[in-house]
């Protein structure tokens, strides 16, 4: 995907006179299309997050993320990179109240992808009141509204797509943002990303790649997605992508923890119930040997349940990379589950209705 044109505040705007290609009508085609954009997105967006990304951040510099939904799975998918690689104290918010550790120290990014989000635009208020320093990611509405007239830093995203399909100008502005917490630049580790990920996206949108081969295995099974801890936000996101793009219920949860309770419900599963489920263990080649073993044991209870099990290495040593690949393949495995369901990826009906009962309730409050 191209986002031409000329940066302003962090955005990428079209004044460049480069030409826009024509969008494929909505529905799987357009996902498709959306889904090859991530490296590009990551790209872009990293690039436009680094023009507005603040002075150095250290571990007295407390970073706060919120978001909702398609916009706060950026934050969860970067929290397990800056945890594993910073000292950096980095949280998601997934609500309109803000925890009462924000202070005038804090960094607070408010992610929203229409800009209309009311939990977002709560908690961006609470952060004003707190005098913490702002950062707004969003494609317009009133967020981009409050925050062009308060003088706060934003980056703007293209317009157009549905939030989840922005995960990767969000993700890669989120790094942007947060660059220079890391030992070093990622600009290079990005634009090499990038590229890696285009090429394995080439595979898994073909019919005969590792994403069909794993909607196929899949089948009408209910799906439960497993990851280790740093790698939480990837195991939600696929279990999102199946809910939103697929229509169907998924669980997700997290090694080591679900040794401690989720295994006791596998073990007393009778045969028949565990038969309708199937199990994809994401795996990490640079996860340590204990990890390691304790997927082993869960995979050799699930098997004697009778579950259906999938392991599925993450294709690369390297934590971000291995993150963008893992979204590439969660979301085409999606769609071919869409695929085989015969649904439209595209709408998400559901979520317009409670979005409307939301602005109804708030319209007849005031």
């Amino acid at each position: 995907m191209n986002f031409p044109g000329k940066r302003r505040n962090g955005y990428l705007g079209a004044e460049s006179g480069a030409p826009m290609a024509r969008a494929p009508p909505e529905g799987p085609a357009r996902m498709r299309a959306l889904a090859a954009a991530l490296p590009a997105g990551l790209l872009e967006g990293f690039r436009a997050g680094r023009e507005i990304a603040p002075p150095a951040l250290d571990r007295n510099t407390p970073v706060f993320a919120v978001g909702m939904g398609g916009s706060g799975i950026a934050a969860d998918l970067v929290r397990g990179i800056v945890a594993g690689e910073t000292p950096v104290s980095f949280d998601l918010v997934r609500s309109p109240e803000l925890p009462r550790s924000v202070d005038r120290r804090a960094r607070v990014v408010l992610v929203s992808y229409s800009g209309n989000t009311w939990e977002t635009l709560r908690a961006y208020e609470a952060a004003t009141r707190a005098a913490a320093t702002r950062f707004v990611i969003t494609s317009g509405g009133e967020l981009a509204e409050r925050a062009t007239r308060d003088g706060v830093p934003i980056l703007s995203v293209p317009p157009g797509m549905p939030p989840r399909c922005a995960v990767g100008p969000l993700i890669g502005g989120l790094l942007g943002l947060l660059d220079s917490a890391f030992p070093e630049s990622n600009d290079d580790r990005i634009e090499r990303i990038a590229e890696r990920t285009g090429r394995l996206i080439r595979s898994y949108s073909s019919a005969r790649g590792p994403a069909a081969a794993l909607a196929t295995a899949l089948g009408d099974r209910l799906p439960f997605v497993y990851a280790e801890s740093s790698f939480l936000g990837l195991a939600r996101r696929w279990k999102t992508q199946i809910e939103e793009n697929a229509k169907r219920i998924a669980v997700f949860d997290e090694v080591p923890e679900l040794l401690h309770n989720a295994l006791v419900g596998w073990d007393a599963s009778p045969r028949g119930d565990a038969k309708r489920t199937a199990v994809l263990l994401l795996e990490w080649a640079g996860g340590s040997a204990t990890i390691e073993q304790s997927f082993r044991y869960l995979e050799r209870l699930l098997r004697a349940r009778g579950a259906t099990v999938r392991s599925v290495t993450l294709p690369s040593d390297d934590r971000l990379e291995a993150i963008v690949g893992g979204i590439a393949l969660g979301d085409h495995t999606s769609l071919f589950l869409a695929d085989r369901r015969g649904v439209d990826p595209y709408p998400v009906v559901a979520l317009s209705r409670i979005k409307a009962a939301v602005r109804d309730r708030r319209a007849a409050s005031r």
